[in-house]
C-alpha cells in the first residue's frame, strides 16, 4: 500500500511538471512574436470577450392574448392580429342588403400592408427540410388531374346548373366535420338549384365519396375533384409563380402553404369558370343569386364609415372579371409565406382600394352585415346568454341580423334552445349528424323563400 502510495505522488508530480513546461513553452512562443501581431491577437481576445458579454438574445414573441370582448362596437377598424383563425360567417337574411359603393370606400392606411412587389429574378436556394417534402407532396402532377377541367364542364352541362358554387378543402377527410355539414347543406337549403364543387385531394376520393353521401342521398347536386394547378394558373400571372414554386425558387414561407394555395385557387377558379366561392365555416341563410361581382368588408372605420378591411371567404364574380385578374397578379407579385392573411384578406383590400374609381372595374363592397356581420372574436359570445345589459343589447343587434322576430321570441336571447331551434330548422341533416350521430331525419320539402 506504502509503494502504490508513493508511485501516486511520483506521477503526479511528473504531470504537474509537464504542465509546467508546457505554459513556460507557450509564453516563450508569444514573447518570440512580432509586437504588432501579439497585439492583432490581443485585440481579437478582446473583441471576442465584448461580443460575448454585450450580446443580446431577443425571443421571439409569444402568440398574443385573445382580447377581452368588447360590445359597445363592433366590425371596426383596429389593429391587425398576427395570426387569426377561421372566420366564422354567416350571410345576413335582408332583403335588401345596404350597398357601400366602391367609389366611396378608401382603403385605411395601414403599415402592416405591404405594396412592395417581389423580385423573382432572385434565385431562392432552399433548404432540404421536411416542409420542402410537404412541398413536393402538394404540387406532385398525376396524368388523372388533367382531367379536371373536363369533370368540371361536365357536372355543370349534365345537371342544369343555374348557380355555381365552388369550396376548397385542404385539411384531411377526418377533419370533415359538423361545422363543415352544416355550411354545405345550408349552401343546398338556401339554392336548391344550385352546384357545388369541392376542389380537394382528400375528398377526391372513395373515403370522400362515403362523405359525400349523405348530401347526394338527399338530392343535393355536388362532386369533389382533385386540383389541376397547371390548368387554374395557366396565362395568369400566378403560371410563372407557380413554376417558380415547383423549381425551389419561391419560399413557401412559414405560413401553411395549403392556406396560400387555397387563396389562389379560390380566384384562380373564379377567373376560369365565374360563380361563388365560400369557405367551409360560412352559414347560408339567404340566396345569393341577386348578388352580382361583390366582396364582402370585415370591418369599417367608426368615423368615417367607410371599410378598413375586405375579407375573401365569400366571393361572387363573373368569369374573367378584371378585378380577379388582378386579385391574381397581386398574389404572384407580392407573395409573402411568413405574414398571415398577406395573401387572402390583406391582398383584396390591397387591390381594391388601388382599383376603386378606375374604369373597367365593376364590383361592389358590401357591409360587415352581409358577410360577416359577428367579429371572429366575439363569435363565442353570440351563443352564451346575455350576462349584462350591455352585451344583452349587442346580443339582441346581431341576433337581429341573423333570426326572424319569431324564432327570437320563441325561447330566451341566445339561449341553447333557441340556437338548437335555428339548427333544425336551417339544416336539419347536419343536426341529425352532429347530434344524433346519423343522417335519418327528413328534410322537409318547402322552399328556403318559403320557409
Amino acid at each position: 500500500m506504502h509503494c502504490h502510495t508513493t508511485k501516486l505522488k511520483l506521477n503526479c508530480l511528473v504531470y504537474i511538471q509537464n504542465l509546467q513546461n508546457i505554459k513556460r513553452s507557450i509564453f516563450a512562443f508569444l514573447l518570440c512574436l512580432p509586437t504588432s501581431l501579439l497585439g492583432f491577437i490581443l485585440l481579437l481576445l478582446l473583441f471576442y470577450n465584448g461580443f460575448t458579454v454585450f450580446y443580446l438574445h431577443l425571443p421571439f414573441p409569444s402568440n398574443p392574448q385573445p382580447e377581452p370582448a368588447n360590445f359597445s362596437h363592433e366590425n371596426l377598424a383596429k389593429n391587425p392580429l398576427k395570426k387569426l383563425p377561421a372566420s366564422v360567417m354567416n350571410a345576413v337574411k335582408e332583403d335588401t342588403p345596404q350597398v357601400i359603393l366602391r367609389t366611396l370606400l378608401p382603403l385605411l392606411q395601414n403599415p402592416a400592408i405591404t405594396m412592395t412587389p417581389i423580385n423573382h429574378s432572385v434565385v431562392f436556394k432552399p433548404k432540404k427540410t421536411h416542409g420542402y417534402k410537404a412541398v413536393k407532396r402538394m404540387l406532385r402532377s398525376a396524368d388523372n388531374l388533367k382531367r379536371f377541367s373536363t369533370r368540371v364542364r361536365e357536372f355543370f352541362g349534365n345537371h342544369g346548373c343555374k348557380v355555381r358554387f365552388f369550396m376548397t378543402w385542404i385539411s384531411s377527410l377526418k377533419s370533415f366535420g359538423d361545422r363543415e355539414v352544416f355550411s354545405v347543406e345550408s349552401l343546398f337549403r338556401s339554392h336548391p338549384d344550385a352546384c357545388l364543387v369541392i376542389v380537394s385531394n382528400s375528398m377526391d376520393s372513395e373515403s370522400g365519396s362515403l362523405v359525400l353521401k349523405p348530401f347526394l342521398d338527399k338530392g343535393f347536386k355536388l362532386i369533389a375533384v382533385k386540383p389541376d394547378f397547371d390548368y387554374l394558373f395557366k396565362d395568369t400571372h400566378a403560371e410563372k409563380w407557380f413554376k417558380g414554386l415547383k423549381k425551389g425558387n419561391v419560399s413557401p414561407g412559414e405560413v401553411s402553404l395549403g392556406q396560400n394555395m387555397s387563396n389562389l385557387v379560390r380566384l384562380a377558379l373564379l377567373y376560369k369558370f365565374g360563380g361563388i366561392y365560400m369557405d367551409t365555416d360560412v352559414i347560408v341563410l339567404k340566396r345569393f343569386t341577386k348578388l352580382k361581382n361583390v366582396i364582402g368588408a370585415q370591418t369599417i372605420d367608426l368615423e368615417t364609415r367607410n371599410w378598413s378591411r375586405l375579407n375573401n371567404a365569400v366571393l361572387i364574380f363573373d368569369k374573367k372579371h378584371p378585378l380577379l385578374y388582378k386579385f391574381i397578379e397581386e398574389f404572384a407579385l407580392t407573395f409573402d409565406g411568413n405574414k398571415w392573411g398577406h395573401n387572402g384578406p390583406y391582398l383584396v383590400s390591397r387591390v381594391v382600394s388601388r382599383v376603386s374609381g378606375r374604369p373597367g372595374f365593376n364590383f361592389t363592397v358590401l357591409p360587415p352585415s352581409a358577410f360577416y356581420p359577428v367579429s371572429w372574436s366575439r363569435v363565442r359570445s353570440v351563443f352564451r346568454g346575455p350576462r349584462d345589459k350591455v352585451h344583452s343589447t349587442w346580443l339582441h343587434k346581431k341576433l337581429e341580423q341573423i333570426r326572424s322576430e319569431r324564432e327570437l321570441a320563441s325561447a330566451g336571447l341566445g339561449s341553447r334552445e333557441q340556437w338548437a331551434a335555428a339548427a333544425m330548422g336551417c339544416c336539419p341533416l347536419g343536426w341529425a349528424m352532429a347530434v344524433l350521430g346519423h343522417a335519418t331525419l327528413p328534410i322537409p320539402n318547402s322552399s328556403p323563400a318559403a320557409q
